[in-house]
């Protein structure tokens, strides 16, 4: 796969297909600690983004599979055996099409494009350093949102959130608040934004947020991911918590920002 983490799409034993991140990915091993968190959270504050799930690798598919592997300059690294970071693939890659790109004409008919905003609330409270990264796919609308009250066979573009690793400034695990951090790049998405009511209910999810909700998702970490990091991610997850209230701000900087990506805003 595409992007810095070397990512590969790999199918598990029920037949599903993983894009799977490595403990030994060249940005960290953080990385997959930060992107089951993000899982986590995305899913409680109801925005749309690919299951997760955890990976085991064994030695003998290790062995049977020698292509699978990080490459480090002209030297390859190997993966280790053990548990590794899924995110779902929405469908046979053989038969679902997937696009990263979106021309501005069909981001407009995006089923889904309010989690857009809603995504900018989560990349802004986690502090993610990267742009938001997102794919898109066709699919029966029913399926995805059941709440619509679209016809059963009708068919329409979705938008997943993916590539989380970069919350807490990647493996630094601080907040550094950039106006244009978070930021998705194609701006049309946020063009109906005209006030802060347009990121509601995600802000006051996040106001109100339940720390057991990261509790659930501490749980769930393989300890080899940790290596004596679990006072600092603690103490990141305690500041995280404490952000909350300070969601609303840090929206309003990006709209005072110089590259003010609400143009309606009033």
């Amino acid at each position: 796969m595409r992007g810095g983490a070397q990512a590969h799409l790999l199918e598990a034993d029920n037949g599903s297909f993983y894009v799977v991140k490595f403990q030994e990915n060249p940005q960290h091993r953080r990385i997959l600690v930060n992107e089951l968190i993000a899982s986590v959270i995305l899913r409680y504050l109801q925005i749309a983004c690919p299951e997760f799930a955890l990976i085991r690798l064994t030695p003998e598919f290790l062995k049977e599979h020698p292509d699978v592997y990080i490459q480090l300059g002209t030297r390859r690294v190997a993966v280790e055996p053990g548990w590794h970071y899924g995110s779902l693939h929405p469908g046979h890659p053989e038969t679902m099409a997937i696009y990263d790109f979106m021309p501005d004409a069909l981001l407009a008919k995006i089923q889904n494009r309010s989690d857009f905003l809603a995504a900018l609330v989560f990349d802004k409270w986690t502090g993610n350093s990267d742009g938001r990264q997102s794919i898109f796919f066709r699919a029966f609308l029913k399926e995805w949102f059941p709440a619509s009250g679209a016809h059963p066979r009708k068919m329409g573009f979705v938008a997943l959130m993916i590539d989380n690793g970069f919350i807490f400034n990647g493996e630094h695990w601080s907040f550094s608040d950039s106006p244009i951090q978070g930021l998705y790049g194609r701006r049309v998405v946020y063009e109906d934004v005209q006030s802060l009511d347009a990121f509601q209910p995600w802000l006051d999810r996040v106001v109100h947020f339940p720390d057991m909700v990261l509790d659930q998702a501490i749980r769930q970490i393989p300890p080899e991911w940790m290596k004596g990091d679990e006072d600092q991610l603690e103490q990141t997850l305690e500041r995280l918590l404490r952000r909350c209230k300070r969601v609303p701000d840090l929206i309003n900087d990006t709209r005072e920002a110089k590259t003010n990506p609400f143009p309606n805003w009033k």
